[in-house]
């Protein structure tokens, strides 16, 4: 299959290295600073491209943390013609710091991945100026990322948009029982600059 344009630049948009520093010296109290990665990983290639995640606290950088997979294919809404669907790691220790050592991905085969149906957001794409535009990320109406970790279901409000140099994340943990946010994004999204595209 033949990969669509679209979905190629939203794939080279987001691979890279990223942090969200000025947006943490500017409000320390609400933003950690974060340096986050994006990795593409050699799976599911006949149809779609594969990312992995990874971030971690820019004073802990030997303890990165939510290790995710994010499959880009194409869509079927006309207004959303892409669609970012995720995987959650069977054993994400053994992927602990592919962020920075993206050889540890070279083995990873998709029966070590667990995919989670509720956790996909609609793609949809606007051109800024030619040949350069933004990705926004959205989960389809009603939907809320839901799944079971160690015995405790968890729910996140996932979403994100992306343009050629700038990350935005408002992905936040939800409170199954108030529904109220309990991390991330919960006065807006966390701002991330590309420091380095893969």
């Amino acid at each position: 299959m033949i990969l669509s344009q679209q979905l190629l630049t939203l794939a080279r948009y987001l691979v890279g290295e990223f942090d969200n520093r000025e947006q943490a010296l500017a409000d320390p109290a609400w933003y950690v600073h974060l340096r986050l990665w994006h990795r593409r990983v050699p799976l599911f290639e006949e149809d779609s491209v594969t990312i992995f995640a990874e971030q971690a606290n820019i004073v802990q950088l030997d303890k990165p943390y939510r290790q995710r997979i994010l499959r880009l294919t194409e869509g079927q809404n006309a207004h959303a013609p892409l669609k970012a669907q995720y995987y959650m790691p069977k054993n994400p220790s053994a992927l602990l710091g592919a962020g920075c050592n993206p050889d540890l991905l070279n083995t990873l085969t998709p029966d070590q991945l667990e995919l989670l149906p509720s956790c996909v957001l609609d793609v949809s794409q606007e051109t800024l100026v030619s040949d350069s535009y933004k990705f926004a990320a959205t989960p389809p109406i009603n939907t809320l990322c839901s799944f079971t970790y160690g015995g405790s279901n968890i729910q996140v409000s996932l979403g994100f948009e992306s343009t050629q140099d700038k990350f935005m994340s408002f992905d936040k943990g939800i409170d199954p029982i108030t529904g109220k946010a309990t991390w991330g994004a919960i006065l807006g999204p966390y701002r991330y600059t590309k420091r380095e595209q893969y």
